[in-house]
């Protein structure tokens, strides 16, 4: 069940790069989305609300970084 859960993670993370991408929003949110995206993910052992919510930060962050 744990892997079910990771999965999930996965794919909410892939959303979120996918649609930042789309919205042309730079280079450097999206790497931020996936780098959050992957220390949420891990900092809180796979939980999807980590993964999903490190993806918004990290994706602020580097888009922040890009002004």
């Amino acid at each position: 069940m744990n892997w079910l859960r990771r999965l999930s993670a996965a794919r909410a993370s892939l959303v979120i790069t996918v649609v930042l991408a789309a919205a042309g929003t730079g280079a450097c949110t999206l790497g931020g989305a996936a780098a959050g995206g992957y220390v949420g993910n891990r900092a809180t052992d796979g939980s999807a609300v980590g993964t999903v919510g490190g993806a918004v930060a990290g994706g602020v962050i580097g888009h922040e970084l890009s002004k």
